[in-house]
């Protein structure tokens, strides 16, 4: 299994709808790509830091939604919701339990 992680900053005032956005939008959309195994967003509300993981069932599969532009889709709905570009790290899962 792989993990993407993305890492954002969120402008004051805007977490409540960054997490409206993710769970209306972005949920249901990662459901459907292929390989998809779950997906989870933590928050700071009083910082407004948040970090989006995504288990994909390969390395291939993860990296598709990359191409495909599926991933920049999804960024670009918060576009009015980011106060810096985020960051992307992605990761091999190696122990779950």
């Amino acid at each position: 299994m792989y993990a993407r992680v993305t890492i954002v900053q969120m402008l004051p005032g805007k977490v409540d709808e960054g997490i409206r956005i993710y769970r209306d939008s972005v949920v249901p959309a990662a459901k459907q790509q292929k390989g998809f195994k779950s997906i989870y967003l933590l928050t700071d509300r009083k910082t407004g830091k948040g970090i989006s993981l995504a288990l994909w069932q390969s390395e291939a599969d993860m990296t598709a939604g990359e191409s495909s532009g599926y991933y920049q889709q999804q960024l670009a709905k918060f576009k009015d919701i980011f106060g810096a570009p985020p960051v992307r790290e992605q990761y091999e899962v190696t122990v779950q339990a």
